[in-house]
C-alpha cells in the first residue's frame, strides 16, 4: 500500500512541476515513477492527480498524501540521520532557529560554552527569514526555537531562558534622552525602527503604541542591529530593544535607553524543541547553559547578556 517512495513522489511533483523533473530528482524512469502512482491509485480507489492541459493537478486526495509528505517525510529523514549519527559513535547536530533578531548576541555566549563542551555536535543557526518559525520546529526542520513568543502544544517544551526589559533607545542628543520615561504621544513625530517583523509582533506597537492609539511618523525597517542603532545614534529615527542590548552598544555609541511608560515593559525569552528530544542528551546539555545563565544572572541582580 502506501509507501515512503509513494509520498516522495508526490512531494517532488508538487515541487518540482512535472512528473519528468520528479523521476529525475528521484533517480527513476519516468515510466516507473508513472507506474507506481497508478498501481497506489487502484489501490486506494481514488486519483492523486487530474490531468488539465500539459499539467497535474492534485485532487484533494492528493493534497492530503502532499500534507503527509511534508510533515512525514522530514521526520524520517531526521530519524535515518540520527540512527546513522549513533551507530558511527557521533552525537549529532542541533539545529537553531531564531525568532528574536536582538537575541543572537546572548545566542553567541551559549553557544561558545556549548561547542567546547560538545565538540561532536555540529550547531547551525538560521534566522527567522530562513524558517517558518513554529511549524519548523515541529516539521522538524530545526530542534530548536528561540522566540519571545512561545505557542504551548502538548508536543513541545517552552522554557524561560531569561528575563528582560523593552527600552526606548534614542540618540545621546534627542529631546528625549533624559526623560524618566516616554509616552505613547512623544512618538507620534519620530520614526520609529525595527527589524523586519510583523507589526503585530512587535512590542513597541501591541503593548505601547496602539492601545493608546498611536502611530509613528514612519515605520522604517531594517534587518542588522549594527546599522538600526547607527541609523539612531545619528538621530535618524528611534527603536525598541532590549535594554541589555542598548547598554553594550551604548560604550561604542552615543545612545541611550528610556524606559517604555513609567512601568516599563517586561518580556522573557525562551527556548523550544520538541518533547520527544528532551531525553537527548546534548539537546538537554543546551538547555542546561542557558538555564545556568539565566540563574547566575538572577544570583548577581543583573540581566542576562
Amino acid at each position: 500500500m502506501l509507501e515512503r517512495i509513494h509520498l516522495s513522489i508526490v512531494q517532488q511533483v508538487e515541487k518540482q512541476g512535472s512528473l519528468t523533473a520528479a523521476a529525475g530528482v528521484l533517480h527513476l524512469t519516468q515510466s516507473a515513477l508513472s507506474h507506481s502512482m497508478r498501481k497506489l491509485e487502484q489501490q486506494l480507489g481514488t486519483e492523486i492527480w487530474r490531468r488539465e492541459g500539459r499539467s497535474l493537478q492534485l485532487t484533494q486526495a492528493g493534497q492530503y498524501l502532499l500534507a503527509v509528505a511534508n510533515r512525514v517525510l522530514p521526520q524520517l529523514d531526521l530519524a535515518e540521520e540520527r540512527l546513522r549519527q549513533f551507530a558511527q559513535g557521533e552525537r549529532g547536530s542541533l539545529r537553531i532557529g531564531m525568532e528574536c533578531h536582538p537575541c543572537y548576541q546572548w545566542l553567541l555566549k551559549i553557544v561558545s560554552p556549548y561547542l567546547s563542551a560538545w565538540p561532536d555536535v555540529d550547531v547551525d543557526v538560521k534566522q527567522k527569514f530562513q524558517f517558518g518559525g513554529l511549524g519548523a520546529l515541529l516539521g522538524y526542520e530545526i530542534d530548536l526555537l528561540v522566540t519571545p513568543d512561545p505557542v504551548f502544544k502538548p508536543s513541545l517544551k517552552f522554557e524561560p531562558v531569561f528575563d528582560y526589559e523593552q527600552v526606548l533607545v534614542v540618540a545621546k542628543s534627542h529631546s528625549l534622552a533624559s526623560a524618566d520615561y516616554v509616552k505613547p504621544h512623544h512618538l507620534n513625530k519620530e520614526v520609529l525602527i525595527s527589524y523586519p517583523v510583523d507589526v503585530e509582533r512587535l512590542d513597541i506597537f501591541n503593548q505601547f503604541l496602539l492601545p493608546a492609539g498611536i502611530t509613528p511618523l514612519r515605520h522604517k525597517t531594517i534587518e542588522t542591529t549594527d546599522i538600526m542603532l547607527q541609523m539612531v545614534a545619528s538621530n535618524r529615527g528611534v527603536a525598541a530593544l532590549p535594554r541589555w542590548l542598548v547598554q553594550e552598544y551604548a560604550e561604542k555609541l552615543p545612545i541611550v535607553p528610556v524606559r517604555l511608560g513609567p512601568d516599563g515593559i517586561a518580556k522573557q525569552i525562551f527556548l523550544g524543541s520538541r518533547e520527544t528530544d528532551t531525553t537527548i542528551d546534548y539537546v538537554q546539555a543546551f538547555f542546561e547553559l542557558a538555564r545556568n545563565r539565566l540563574i547566575s544572572a538572577q544570583a548577581s541582580h543583573i540581566t542576562p547578556s
